[in-house]
């Protein structure tokens, strides 16, 4: 048995099987519905049920509120539909305009980029060709079926680098991975994984990366490995050419944890319209640090107090993301549609309900 979604305002029509949740079937459909986690964690597919009927998975109360759920939102991700269902959703142009493919990948080189962060590239087939937009992610698939969410770091057109260097081979991918103690897949990362293993991967996956139809100038907002999306985004910018103005706020602890510090200075230098504004949060004095510190979205609000003509890309911990998201709309004049946002949540974060 199958369920009609039909998605409004935008006029499209998928079926779902019975047993499956909206946005699996919406992603096999090529429909670009919103989403980020795919684990009812992060709320970015959060979605209006005009008609029907839906039982929800497990899914985080912040994600979706019960008083949400009495006002008939729904998060697509997790939603289960029992009759024939209308939503009303903001449909995403692009998000499922690649195909989503599963694939073996070799692990050709490891790079450790900081004491807790692994650069990773992975060769991918050559008959196998892979296109994503630049801040998609792939999923790992470990032996025992669970899964790893990562973005791309690079760009999909294999850019000259903005700082100089070797760009990767073409049908390759990099990621960057922060090694969470305890996590089954970060810790073999860390430990025993070699160079040329393979391993399975699946994507490209998400609603998050560039609106290139719009020329208003933007704020590209990371934390941590955050910035690897980030980093793929302004890759693009280089390789199309694209003069629209953008200043990058990379947030992390300390100076450590700006993993490709000299990378994005060299970034900015190599593009006029890109200024790069690091910040730290916890700046030690044996650092030396003479840069902002700080919070990094205060940083933006600090300098940028009306984004009314802008967009923000923001990628990272859930908690900056969400703070991001609250004080940059009610403070700074920030269109709420002009937000774009991907959580990066542990797995901690997804299961926890």
């Amino acid at each position: 048995m199958t369920f009609s979604i039909s998605v409004q305002p935008a006029g499209v029509s998928f079926d779902v099987p019975r047993d499956d949740t909206i946005l699996a079937a919406a992603i096999r459909s090529g429909i670009g519905l919103p989403y980020g986690c795919k684990d009812g964690a992060c709320g970015s597919c959060k979605s209006r049920l005009l008609e029907g009927r839906v039982i929800h998975g497990a899914h985080q109360v912040k994600a979706l509120t019960p008083a949400e759920e009495e006002q008939g939102l729904i998060l697509t991700c997790c939603a289960t539909p029992q009759t024939d269902c209308v939503l009303e959703a903001r449909t995403v142009p692009g998000a499922g305009e690649f195909p989503v493919l599963k694939m073996p990948a070799r692990v050709s080189t490891l790079e450790r980029a900081a004491p807790d962060v692994i650069v990773m590239r992975l060769q991918l087939p050559a008959n196998v060709a892979f296109q994503y937009h630049a801040g998609q992610y792939v999923e790992f698939i470990l032996r025992d079926g669970a899964r790893r969410s990562y973005s791309m770091a690079n760009a999909p057109l294999t850019p000259r680098p903005a700082a100089g260097g070797t760009p990767p081979p073409a049908g390759s991918i990099e990621l960057h991975l922060r090694h969470l103690p305890g996590g089954k897949f970060t810790d073999h990362v860390f430990g025993a994984m070699k160079e040329r293993e393979i391993l399975r991967i699946e994507g490209p996956f998400g609603s998050f990366f560039l609106r290139e139809e719009s020329d208003k100038p933007m704020v590209l907002l990371a934390s941590g490995t955050g910035f690897a999306p980030i980093k793929a985004i302004v890759e693009l910018m280089q390789a199309k050419g694209i003069t629209r103005p953008a200043r990058l706020y990379w947030g992390c602890r300390s100076r450590a944890d700006l993993y490709l510090h000299d990378w994005a200075v060299q970034a900015a230098a190599a593009l006029p319209n890109l200024e790069y504004i690091p910040v730290l949060s916890e700046a030690r004095p044996e650092d030396g640090w003479t840069g902002r510190t700080g919070f990094v979205h205060q940083a933006v609000m600090a300098d940028l107090p009306d984004l009314s003509g802008w967009q923000v890309y923001a990628c990272g911990a859930p908690v900056m993301v969400e703070s991001a998201q609250r004080d940059l709309v009610a403070q700074c004049r920030l269109p709420e549609e002009e937000f774009y946002a991907d959580a990066f949540t542990s797995e901690a974060d997804k299961h926890e309900v």
